[in-house]
């Protein structure tokens, strides 16, 4: 049975998107089974992913309300370990027509709940709002990681977001954890960034995860292409970042650290293999 990891933050431009794409393609290059959920209207993860969606494309909207099935929707990237439900500005309009429907917000969990174990991990990528998107999105999560940009109003936005999670466990769905947070946009020369750093682990303790997201030029440009930054810059720092997050995460899960210290080749890339050793 696979897990559900919501990766969420009501903050926009925090390196969600980012991290949703580039997590499932580090954990797919180290032979997992990821399914991505583009749960976001704007559909950069299905775009960031080189996933093009016609007016006539079926899309994560059709699965949510069941008006097509996975297999119709489901499209395979580049590494054949990962695959996507694309989605484009149609998933706006669920909110709409889901909203006065009872149990609305369990859509989603029980879409998934039908093909679960299909996948090692099923991750989600939420609006940057506290929706009703992303309230399906927490019900339907076993766990829940945060983004979190490393600038001055993050601490905030979080605390507010906490908040919204522990209700969502609380009344909807007891069985949500928070995994923990991710540092993104992270500069260690400035003493900012080493703030936030520090507050943020003090309100997460040892669920911060050690791995930042570094500020990296490479992180921005690779959307552009439709591209993750494994295939689109194999050896810059934000591609081991994302690495070394995707197996920090693998141990967090029961993973023995020995078994990544001499990874090569690991990726099924259609497109190319990567060296991650030395």
């Amino acid at each position: 049975m696979g897990e559900i990891v919501c990766i969420a933050n009501q903050k926009g431009g925090v390196g969600k998107t980012t991290t949703a794409v580039n997590l499932s393609y580090a954990l797919a290059c180290l032979g997992q089974e990821v399914l991505l959920v583009d749960f976001d209207p704007q559909g950069n993860a299905t775009s960031g992913l080189g996933i093009e969606v016609k007016d006539d494309d079926k899309t994560v909207y059709n699965f949510l309300t069941k008006t097509a099935s996975f297999k119709e929707v489901v499209r395979q990237t580049s590494n054949e370990m990962l695959d996507i439900l694309p989605s484009n500005k149609d998933l706006a309009g669920a909110e709409v027509e889901l909203v006065n429907i009872n149990g609305r917000e369990k859509f989603l969990k029980e879409q998934l709940s039908t093909i679960k174990k299909m996948y090692n991990f099923i991750i989600i990528d939420c609006p940057p709002s506290l929706s009703l998107l992303t309230i399906n999105a927490l019900v339907a999560a076993d766990n829940v990681l945060t983004a979190i940009q490393c600038e001055y109003y993050a601490m905030e936005g979080l605390a507010r977001f906490i908040n919204t999670t522990t209700k969502v466990k609380q009344f909807l769905s007891p069985q949500l954890k928070i995994d923990g947070g991710i540092l993104t946009m992270y500069d260690g020369r400035m003493n900012l960034a080493n703030q936030v750093k520090e507050e943020v682990s003090k309100f997460y303790g040892d669920k911060v995860y050690k791995t930042p997201i570094p500020r990296n030029i490479r992180l921005a440009e690779a959307p552009g292409f439709g591209q993750s930054i494994f295939e689109y810059e194999p050896s810059c720092k934000g591609t081991k970042a994302y690495m070394d997050l995707a197996i920090e995460f693998l141990i967090r899960r029961g993973a023995k650290a020995e078994d990544f210290e001499n990874m090569q080749y690991l990726s099924s890339s259609k497109n190319s293999d990567f060296d991650f050793g030395g």
